[in-house]
C-alpha cells in the first residue's frame, strides 16, 4: 500500500538517525517501527488492583452473631 505521511520534526530526525546507523531503506525502518508500535497499542495494559475500604470497628461488638449491630456499630449508628 502506497500513501503519504507528515511526520513531526523529532520524528524524522530520530528516523535519519536511525538509517544512518543501521543503514537499511526507509521504507522497512518505518514498516518495522510500526510493526513494534502498533503490537505495543494492541496489548492490553495493566489490571488496576483491587482494593477495598478499610473500616474501623470501633467500638467493638461484644456480640457479632447479630450482623445487624455489628453494622450499625461499623457505620456509626446506635444500635440500642
Amino acid at each position: 500500500m502506497r500513501t503519504t505521511l507528515t511526520l513531526e520534526k523529532d520524528v524524522a530526525e530520530s528516523i535519519k538517525r536511525l538509517l544512518k546507523r543501521r543503514g537499511t531503506s526507509m521504507k522497512a525502518l518505518i514498516n518495522e517501527a510500526l510493526r513494534l508500535g502498533l503490537s505495543q497499542i494492541e496489548r492490553p495494559g495493566p489490571k488496576k488492583a483491587f482494593c477495598t475500604k478499610v473500616v474501623s470497628l470501633k467500638p467493638r461488638a461484644s456480640n457479632v452473631d447479630d450482623v445487624a449491630e455489628v453494622l450499625a456499630l461499623a457505620e456509626g449508628d446506635d444500635f440500642r
